[in-house]
């Protein structure tokens, strides 16, 4: 029998990270992270890291990202009071749209806990309609590129 089964990544192929903690509200009735807050960590990691290079003005942007895709694998359990560092790459980048891949590390070890991506179709602001990656936001994903 063939073992398909993914292996979680080591920190070493991310390229940018971001330090969040958990908090009381994130374990579920089993006392660990529930999935859903999984997906949240990848949204705040990316976009706290996107804003941190200037590249997202969530206010007065002319430019922003709508997810259209989502998936997680998890490998192991995260609960409250564990700190979870979220590595990130840019798996894709495509004309108007990236795929991030985000590695959720629990405390401080060096395999993932979880792994998952999603994609962003950048869009006019105001029209949402699709929009050619902005310079300065291309060069910062560039960047994160694996």
């Amino acid at each position: 029998m063939v073992n398909d089964r993914a292996t979680p990544s080591a920190r070493e192929g991310y390229r940018a990270f971001r330090t969040i903690a958990t908090r009381w509200m994130d374990n579920d009735a089993y006392g660990h992270m529930n999935n859903v807050v999984h997906y949240s960590l990848f949204d705040t990691a990316v976009n706290g890291w996107l804003i941190e290079q200037g590249v997202l003005d969530i206010h007065r942007g002319d430019q922003i990202g709508l997810v259209v895709e989502t998936g997680c694998r998890y490998f192991a359990e995260m609960a409250f009071p564990d700190v979870v560092t979220a590595g990130i790459r840019v798996a894709r980048l495509g004309t108007s749209s990236v795929r991030y891949e985000v590695g959720l590390f629990r405390n401080d070890e060096k395999t993932a806990a979880a792994e998952g991506f999603f994609i962003h179709v950048y869009v006019d602001s105001e029209t949402r309609k699709p929009k050619p990656l902005g310079a300065k936001l291309r060069s910062a994903l560039e960047g994160i590129a694996a």
